[in-house]
């Protein structure tokens, strides 16, 4: 049955540990008791936030003064499993992410293990397309099932529906959809895809494009995570963060060559050069952690805090222990306008802010 709690502290159901309180916080352990929450809201006027592993939400130091669902659905359904068509598999919007991944390398199903080790619940997955080590939920979705604000009723969303793009899709794109399962169409196999990252590689000891066993891919990724402080540990500072807080640039050639120049300008001819991945035609990829790094933003920048840049990686924006949404903030700003006024580049949060803005 759902739970409401009036004034509920809202920082310790994130991952970044900041924030106010919710005006009313309602838990809804069934689809049911989503459906019956988001749709009372509604009917009300009410302003509205769905919190699921709470990875990816600054919240205001002043909280959010509406009503905040909390979906702590559960459920893992395999829909069938047969060599010729794989593993499809049905999964909660309230099922912990990682506990799936292990799941499925448990099972032999294969699709999933780079994204082992990302906080979070699986309705947030295809919200922002999460992706890691060469992998995207988007490669292994076959539908999304939602409840639609707007019409009030159930929508299904297949693959190509959703939108999905790099950290995006139509679900993050409006509010108007609440992530309420989510099924996967997995390969039955004991190996791993094909390993795309050069560090995982050489982690493994293979050369890039090898498979190699379920665990061990799911092994050496959560040790790739934990290196960089991407594994959350209640006695880690480096973990009390979102994770990688800005978006890789995705930017058109000419800009991209812009860059640089630019790069060559500041750092000289001789210098380290941005990384440059193709993105599709006229466009190409860069590193926001290169940016970062080298307009001067270096690990524990900012230490001892409040909010100070992870002391393992540079793209995480880390809560010290007493920081504030303010401080979380002021720190990523600074940030971001370092790198544009060193590289002309506008880095993009990954992360949503409930209540105010970067």
């Amino acid at each position: 049955m759902a739970t409401t709690d009036h004034g509920a502290p809202l920082a310790p159901l994130t991952t970044m540990r900041v924030g106010g309180p919710a005006g009313s916080l309602v838990t809804a352990q069934t689809t049911d008791e989503v459906v019956e929450a988001v749709r009372t809201a509604d009917d009300a006027g009410t302003p509205l936030l769905v919190l699921s592993g709470g990875s990816n939400l600054v919240i205001a130091d002043e909280g959010f003064p509406g009503t905040v669902v909390r979906i702590a659905t559960q459920g893992v359904r395999v829909e069938s499993a047969d060599h010729c068509g794989g593993a499809e598999v049905t999964v909660a919007a309230g099922e912990d992410w990682d506990g799936l991944v292990a799941r499925a390398v448990a099972e032999g199903w294969s699709g999933i293990e780079a994204l082992s080790g990302i906080p979070g619940c699986t309705g947030a997955t295809p919200v922002q397309n999460v992706g890691a080590y060469g992998q995207e939920v988007a490669q292994t979705i076959a539908r999304v099932v939602t409840w639609d604000r707007r019409e009030q009723r159930q929508r299904t969303f297949t693959n190509a529906d959703a939108g999905f793009t790099y950290r995006h899709s139509v679900f993050k794109a409006t509010g108007r959809y609440v992530v309420l399962e989510v099924t996967f169409q997995l390969l039955l196999a004991d190996l791993s895809a094909p390993v795309a990252y050069a560090d995982l590689a050489a982690h493994l000891g293979v050369e890039q494009g090898e498979r190699v066993p379920l665990a061990d891919a799911r092994e050496a990724v959560l040790a790739q995570r934990a290196k960089r402080g991407m594994v959350l540990d209640a006695a880690d500072h480096d973990t009390w963060s979102c994770g990688s807080f800005f978006t890789n640039p995705i930017l058109p050639t000419e800009q991209m060559d812009a860059l640089e120049v630019r790069a060559a300008e500041r750092l000289g001819p001789h210098g380290p050069t941005p990384p440059r991945f193709p993105a599709g035609t006229g466009r190409a990829k860069t590193s926001a952690a290169w940016l970062i790094d080298r307009a001067g933003f270096t690990k524990g920048y900012a230490m001892p805090g409040p909010a100070a840049l992870s002391t393992k990686h540079t793209l995480a924006v880390t809560n010290r222990g007493a920081a504030r949404a303010s401080d979380v903030a002021a720190l990523a700003r600074e940030v971001r306008d370092g790198v544009h006024d060193a590289f002309g580049v506008t880095l993009v949060k990954e992360p949503v802010f409930v209540g105010h803005e970067l």
